[in-house]
């Protein structure tokens, strides 16, 4: 008998229906893949299956986790299974643990909850599993807090507090999204490391198809809320029907199509020409805490030493490990961090040395594109006030009918609308979001913009749509991109050359497919070798299969 089956599950929340007729089984020591984008009603799925349904919610069918039927139990019955029989990973570690207290006492809590043990022994227990996931006692203490570690030993923390009982599910919502190609590797390593030994199911909800082929048995593609495909794999892959589940898999290998050709920076015909930015020898450090009141204040080097020249045209990306100094270094190129040493240049101008008038120049041809499009807009203003927001830098030289008109381009140079000027943030899908950011980007006719993590929220098939609209953009505009992201499939889809930061410094620089293809730093490498690759995946487990 399957350990999780549900049968004809339907999920109503007031009166608009989200799930319709979900049915799908899995088996002890085997991982299904949940995929699908963004509103397909993955994640609803699983708080289903937990029953952490918002109010006014009506579930129907059936939800059998070990034999009993989850959907009959009372609130206090329920209690029991959850972290006993299931626990759940969630998306974003940081809202899912208590900012004031330390990791161990969160890992304890759980394990009293559930458990008749006393607190010395929840502790004892505790540690012991901060260990199991990597997290050893005598190198990151239990009495750290949150904001003290990094993503991936915080999503640590979050699966030690799920798999604290030895659960029979496991539910794993989007547990890499937010994480670079390394500590993503070292999470699924981990995950399936349990799957191992505890004979545990795995759900596997994510967006990512390269992730769900390498581990998962089998897969459930989902779109609004109905379960368009599924079955095992790796064969499933070679026989989409649905035409969504085959966008789907298009999208993930998607490359843009680009008119021009690369430019590269060992172009001779780019000796002569002055870059749009520079920076030499730029080095950016930060003070630690004080350990004793009589000990000298240390301080970390967070950008070590960075050469950079972009020109007009140009395509770089940026990638390394989280913390490896990538943001800090967009922030001195952007004018807003000094370095302590060093010095970069927009154009003919110093950031850190121009007069108020030569400033706003600067500002103005250099933009930048943030991570999070929900973060990116005050959501009381309208979306033509937040995309004239850098028209500041132009406030004594233009008209508010020339303002007017910016906006209008800008939206439609994105794809937009000029009658979009007048809805608000939340009326737009994530996609659109990401879309407005890109216009106020470009509402000052920047000549370089920094996108720092465009895509990684976003779901494939957005992400396909917002990557052909960076090009398209590039040829259009001769725009220039330091294109920072943790995602290498995207950074070989969209660059001409690539950087490769560690530790604060450049350790490898080159043309994006001679780095792929032969790089030269051991670093280089295991970035590379850690990242997902969809069709050598599924060759791999096709191979395996035979």
């Amino acid at each position: 008998m399957s350990l999780l089956t549900l049968d004809n599950v339907s999920l109503t929340i007031g009166d608009k229906p989200i799930l319709k007729n979900i049915s799908f089984s899995l088996e002890r020591g085997q991982c299904l893949g949940l995929v699908g984008e963004s509103g397909s009603g993955k994640s609803l799925t699983a708080l289903s299956i937990m029953q952490l349904l918002p109010r006014q919610s009506h579930l129907a069918g059936s939800i059998h986790l070990a034999g009993e039927n989850l959907v009959d139990l009372p609130e206090r019955q329920l209690c029991k299974r959850r972290g006993n029989l299931m626990g759940m990973v969630f998306q974003e570690p940081m809202t899912a643990l208590n900012p004031l207290k330390p990791i161990g006492a969160q890992v304890e809590e759980c394990i009293l909850l559930h458990s008749a043990v006393t607190r010395h022994e929840a502790e004892g227990l505790a540690r012991r599993q901060l260990q199991r996931v990597g997290l050893d006692p005598d190198q990151i203490s239990p009495g750290r807090f949150p904001h003290q570690l990094s993503g991936g030993q915080r999503q640590r923390v979050v699966i030690a507090m799920a798999i604290a009982m030895k659960p029979d599910l496991i539910i794993a919502d989007e547990p890499t999204t937010a994480l670079d190609v390394t500590s993503q590797a070292e999470i699924l390593r981990l995950l399936k490391d349990l799957m191992s030994e505890d004979q545990s199911a795995l759900m596997l909800i994510s967006h990512d198809l390269a992730v769900v082929a390498d581990m998962a048995n089998s897969i459930a593609i989902m779109k609004k809320g109905r379960i368009v495909e599924q079955g095992p794999l790796p064969q499933l892959f070679d026989s989409l029907a649905h035409p969504y589940s085959i966008r789907l898999f298009e999208s993930s290998t998607h490359k843009p199509k680009r008119q021009k050709p690369p430019l590269f920076g060992d172009d001779p015909s780019l000796a002569a020409v002055a870059p749009i930015l520079s920076a030499q020898s730029v080095v950016r450090t930060y003070p630690l805490p004080r350990q004793f009141p009589y000990l000298e204040r240390r301080a970390t080097r967070a950008v070590d030493g960075v050469d950079l020249t972009i020109h007009k045209g140009q395509s770089i990306g940026l990638v390394g490990e989280s913390g490896c100094g990538k943001s800090t270094l967009a922030r001195t190129l952007l004018g807003l961090d000094a370095p302590q040493e060093g010095s970069v240049q927009i154009g003919r101008h110093d950031p850190y040395s121009a007069n108020k008038s030569d400033l706003r120049k600067v500002r103005r041809d250099i933009q930048i594109v943030f991570q999070d499009p929900n973060g990116s807009f005050n959501p009381r203003h309208k979306i033509g006030r937040s995309v004239a927001e850098p028209l500041y830098l132009c406030r004594k030289d233009i008209s508010r009918e020339e303002r007017d008109e910016r906006i209008a381009t800008s939206l439609e140079q994105v794809g937009l609308t000029p009658d979009d000027a007048e809805k608000f943030p939340h009326e737009f899908s994530g996609g659109e979001r990401q879309r407005i950011a890109i216009a106020r980007a470009l509402i000052t006719k920047p000549k370089i913009i920094i996108a720092d993590e465009p895509v990684s929220a976003l779901d494939v098939s957005i992400r396909a749509q917002i990557l052909d609209l960076f090009t398209d953009l590039r040829d259009r505009l001769d725009l220039s991109y330091l294109f920072i992201s943790h995602d290498l499939s995207v950074v070989r889809s969209v660059t001409d050359e690539i950087m490769v930061m560690y530790r604060g410094r450049i350790i490898e620089r080159g043309r994006t497919e001679a780095i792929f293809q032969n790089p030269r730093e051991p670093y280089t490498r295991a970035l590379i070798g850690a990242a997902p690759d969809l069709h050598k995946t599924i060759a791999r487990r096709l191979k395996e299969a035979e």
